[in-house]
């Protein structure tokens, strides 16, 4: 808990993929007890918003540039609120929180995050797959497409991060999904296991299976267009690996039974 002597601080607040019950227990106190919130539009579901105060200023931001969202914040500041500001998914990662931080430290104003479940792990559930497994791939690559967005840093071009055979995780790609299986099938293959899940854990969420030379038709088909999450790599189709070291039991050399952690 805060202590009552805290100044009124900006609660930056990730509020999940989707599902209103996918919503952490801290994130729903902290909404609760914000006398502001504000909100990112249709990605965050309203019975999300129904644990604020039955009073509270509630401001939908899509339709807001960044000097209107900040002009609102200083506004509750300043009478002394604090201010739930909810973002979809989790907020390490495409959330467009870095710039609000910034303007929020030069303006001298405190504020804290609070995660929530990414996109990517609800779509790793709803495919019902572990993105790591032994000796199969042990890295995922979290990356998203960048036709319509800020421009993607050199070296970081799907086809390099393609050529390391890890899973591959593309947020904000799905209208470009040829594109995205041009740049990368000469380093995984055609045959290579893909995936698209849209609206991952929302009432609507759709699961597309495939591999990598038949995933953009299926796309097309389905005529998924946005809020999707593409997944590419083997391990999404491994049968037959070993089993991890976390629950195997070893031997040491004095013959004694000792439980490894490692994967």
């Amino acid at each position: 808990m805060m202590p009552h002597d805290a100044p009124p601080t900006v609660h930056f607040i990730g509020a999940g993929p989707g599902a209103p019950d996918l919503l952490t227990l801290r994130a729903q106190r902290l909404i609760a007890s914000s006398p502001v919130c504000l909100y990112a539009g249709a990605l965050v579901p309203p019975e999300v918003l129904e644990h604020a105060p039955d009073d509270a200023r509630v401001i939908d931001t899509q339709d807001l540039h960044l000097d209107e969202i900040v002009a609102e914040i200083v506004a509750a500041i300043d009478a002394g609120h604090d201010v739930a500001r909810l973002h979809s998914g989790d907020l390490s990662i495409y959330s467009a929180t870095a710039e609000q931080m910034r303007r929020l430290d030069d303006l001298g104003i405190a504020w804290d995050v609070t995660p929530g479940v990414p996109a990517f792990a609800a779509t790793a559930a709803a495919l019902r797959r572990e993105l790591t497994v032994p000796e199969v791939a042990q890295t995922v690559i979290l990356t998203r497409y960048g036709r319509r967005a800020s421009a993607i840093p050199p070296g970081e071009e799907l086809s390099s991060l393609a050529a390391h055979g890890a899973t591959l995780v593309i947020h904000l790609g799905a209208q470009a999904i040829d594109e995205i299986v041009d740049r990368i099938v000469g380093a995984y293959g055609p045959d290579c296991p893909a995936a698209v899940v849209a609206r991952a854990s929302w009432p609507d969420e759709r699961v597309l299976r495939g591999a990598l030379g038949t995933i953009a038709a299926m796309v097309h088909d389905a005529d998924v267009r946005r809020t999707a999450t593409i997944v590419v790599g083997p391990a999404l189709g491994a049968t037959g690996f070993r089993d991890s070291h976390l629950y195997s039991v070893a031997r040491d050399r004095s013959g004694a039974a000792s439980v490894t952690v490692d994967r």
